[in-house]
């Protein structure tokens, strides 16, 4: 039984980190920057704009995210077990 990666858009993304208390700072281009505050301070993440995101950038948007959010937690989003 093999993990892959999913596919998903930007709004998608958003949507996961949302549901982790993240919310849209702003945009600039085709970069949507994501802010939390947490007691140990502000927590920033950026996602580019695509309907579709590339696996190396979803993975890397994965990693950013688990400096913040266990990777336990994000896995079910960004995964699927095969």
């Amino acid at each position: 039984m093999g993990v892959t990666l999913k596919n998903l858009s930007s709004k998608d993304i958003v949507t996961i980190l949302a549901s982790f208390g993240f919310v849209v700072q702003n945009q600039k281009g085709s970069h949507i920057k994501l802010r939390r505050n947490s007691g140990v301070g502000k927590e920033t993440l950026v996602v580019a704009e695509r309907k579709q995101i590339p696996k190396g950038t979803l993975r890397a948007i994965f990693r950013q995210a688990a400096r913040y959010i266990s990777e336990a937690e994000l896995r079910p989003h960004f995964y699927t077990k095969n």
